[in-house]
């Protein structure tokens, strides 16, 4: 790593320590893992000062990283965290104590439905992701071998240009609540058998309660079913999700939700 580009108040905490790269997600950022820190590097245009603003407002409702400080110059954005504590959900010690998992998973999402959002600072609502999806559409900047096998093609949409305006067209009802925005095994870290972090929450802010259900939802499917990772756990259902919420599953608020994220 070239420390000479990172911003001095950061080099002088990181320099010299040992880390690793991160390269679980699909983000086009560079995360460097410290023993205490974490530090991501962006491109501008990220929206990371949103993001910043939105995780300091989460730090005394939600375990969160803490910021330890953001920069910015012509080319980049840092934003140096602390490291939340535990095992991600997806560790290989929750695949083999799944109803641990999911039961942390589905007390997160009443956690985060429970809180005040009259004065959440960002607000991630559908109109607002759709016009984000359009830009990805005209700009060309989705990825179409990330998508689910059905999405495209024989028996799904011919491109994303069709996708998209059947998502314009097609627009469910609104329930919104405090979202994280990718609400997927990687990012939620548990602890003694409860929730003691979230991380990557780029998306986080006010959005649909059915959004963060059907990320969920599809993290825990292809986690175990081998599409992530490659093994699978023939005995889990993903839908033991709506068990542990007491909810009925609404597959079409879920599939609308899904297909959205194809574009991103």
């Amino acid at each position: 790593m070239n420390y000479d580009i990172i911003p001095e108040n950061i080099k002088k905490i990181i320099e010299g320590k040992p880390y690793e790269l991160d390269d679980i997600g699909k983000s086009n950022s560079k995360i460097m893992l410290f023993d205490d820190f974490v530090l991501k590097i962006m491109p501008l245009g990220m929206e990371e000062e949103e993001t910043v603003q939105m995780v300091r407002w989460l730090s005394d409702k939600v375990p969160v990283p803490e910021i330890l400080a953001f920069e910015q110059d012509d080319e980049k954005q840092y934003l140096l965290m602390s490291k939340v504590s535990g095992e991600m959900s997806c560790s290989e010690y929750y695949f083999e104590h799944p109803d641990e998992m999911v039961t942390v998973l589905a007390d997160t999402l009443k956690l985060l439905w429970s809180i005040d959002i009259s004065d959440c600072p960002r607000d991630c609502g559908l109109e607002q992701e759709l016009q984000k999806a359009k830009r990805q559409v005209e700009e060309h900047l989705y990825n179409l071998e990330a998508t689910e096998p059905e999405t495209f093609g024989e028996g799904g949409f011919k491109d994303p240009e069709e996708l998209l305006q059947w998502l314009f067209e097609h627009k469910p009802s609104y329930e919104p609540v405090l979202s994280h925005g990718d609400y997927c095994l990687p990012n939620v870290f548990i602890e003694n058998g409860k929730l003691s972090g979230l991380i990557d929450l780029g998306n986080a802010g006010i959005a649909d309660k059915w959004e963060d259900i059907a990320m969920c939802y599809r993290s825990l499917k292809h986690n175990f079913d081998g599409t992530y990772g490659g093994k699978v756990y023939a005995d889990f259902r993903p839908e033991v999700l709506f068990e542990k919420l007491g909810i009925e599953p609404d597959w079409e608020k879920i599939r609308y939700y899904i297909l959205l994220d194809e574009l991103f």
